[in-house]
């Protein structure tokens, strides 16, 4: 049996009930774009139940160009999540099995963001100076201030809503494996603070014409209790991890990972996991929808790329056995239409494939940890602390 995780990175489908303590109430990532292109299409996503989704969430737009079908093929929900938080780690974790609260430090949008003892420990341990320092988009910053690095070696230091520290660098001025060397560094100094990620964030290119490389690379917190891939490695089912989930994780409970950078080659490596004799939980991060196009507020790039996602599943669902199961939600929202560049305090979607099993509404789920606790009940293991399995055992 093979139990596959795959999460649409951002693809809220409508804002949280608490959404206005995060300044997002009206934010709806899928309605939104929906409206943005004239429609959607996505036909087995509609397929499958997504179009189904909103009529469950109270005051939610439907999906232009995915409306609800009749018999879905897929069982279909939504999911709030309870811990504090609307980044990537928190809501990985969530679905991990974890609850954050409370949640991780933010950064004031400064300038300055950052403690002056955390900086000047920074600079000193890795030898360079300190440009930025303030809260921003990763492609304006290094606009702004990557001609001056390339000048000086110094490094782009900044923070967003969420609770990360980023560092920016030229390949070609700072070698990769420095810039790496100095997340570690900075890893060790944020941890007393509870940051969620340092995240490398290399680019290439002359001012004017910079653009970021895919050798992003993401220093989680390391979590203070097993997550579902460490309780399945222990009992000795493989854990696969594709995307950045290896990184998110802190490289723990994972059997073999492929650290994709695009969809493409993450949903490549999902078709390769699949084909593995045995059982395995293959869990997947997709991140074009949140890197390229959420961030950058491009909701025509956005729903070309889910379009491309749902083109792909066409030619996955015929490799799932009539055991396997395969989950498709999200870690939180990214609305493009909505103020700002940051993520959205949102609902995601839940759509559970059961070849050969009746689909169901799976109602409003309080708590994205029902997905990790589905997952122990799939493969027969001691129960998690929280959430409740939705996993359907009728034909």
């Amino acid at each position: 049996m093979k139990v596959v995780l795959i999460v649409l990175d951002s693809v809220g489908i409508g804002y949280a009930p608490d959404a206005s303590d995060y300044g997002d109430e009206g934010a709806a990532t899928l309605p939104h774009i929906g409206k943005a292109v004239d429609g959607f299409m996505l036909p087995v996503l509609q397929r499958l139940g997504l179009g189904n989704i909103p009529s469950l969430i109270k005051g939610s737009p439907a999906i232009e160009g995915v409306p609800a079908v009749e018999a879905p093929e897929a069982s279909f929900g939504a999911m709030q999540e309870v811990s504090q938080g609307k980044d990537t780690i928190t809501g990985h974790w969530e679905l991990a099995g974890l609850e954050l609260n409370p949640g991780f430090h933010l950064f004031p949008p400064g300038p300055p963001s950052f403690p002056g003892d955390l900086l000047e420990r920074f600079a000193r341990e890795t030898g360079r100076g300190i440009l930025g320092n303030k809260a921003a988009s990763g492609t304006v910053i290094i606009d702004e201030l990557g001609e001056q690095h390339m000048k000086d070696g110094s490094w782009i230091v900044y923070t967003s809503a969420d609770s990360v520290f980023q560092i920016a660098a030229h390949t070609g001025i700072i070698p990769i494996e420095e810039q790496y060397r100095a997340c570690e560094i900075a890893r060790k100094l944020c941890d007393p603070l509870r940051v969620g990620r340092v995240i490398a964030r290399p680019f290439t290119g002359e001012p004017g014409q910079f653009s970021r490389t895919e050798q992003r690379r993401d220093y989680a917190f390391q979590p203070d209790e097993k997550t579902i891939l460490e309780r399945l490695h222990e009992a000795g089912v493989p854990v696969y991890a594709v995307g950045k989930i290896e990184d998110i994780f802190a490289h723990r409970g994972i059997t073999e990972s492929d650290h994709t950078g695009n969809n493409q080659a993450s949903q490549g490596a999902v078709e390769a996991f699949m084909k593995r004799d045995g059982d395995g939980f293959i869990f997947a991060n997709f991140i074009d929808f949140d890197m390229l196009y959420g961030h950058r507020r491009d909701p025509h790039g956005y729903a070309d790329s889910l379009k491309q996602t749902d083109t792909w599943l066409e030619s996955f669902l015929p490799m799932l056995k009539p055991d396997d199961i395969l989950i498709i939600t999200a870690d939180h929202g990214n609305d493009p239409t909505y103020k700002g560049s940051d993520h959205t305090r949102e609902m995601v979607p839940l759509l559970v494939v059961q070849p050969g099993r009746k689909s169901r509404s799976l109602c409003i789920r309080r708590g994205y940890y029902d997905v990790a606790q589905s997952i122990a009940t799939a493969f027969d293991i001691e129960p998690l602390p929280r959430g409740t399995s939705f996993l359907s055992h009728s034909t």
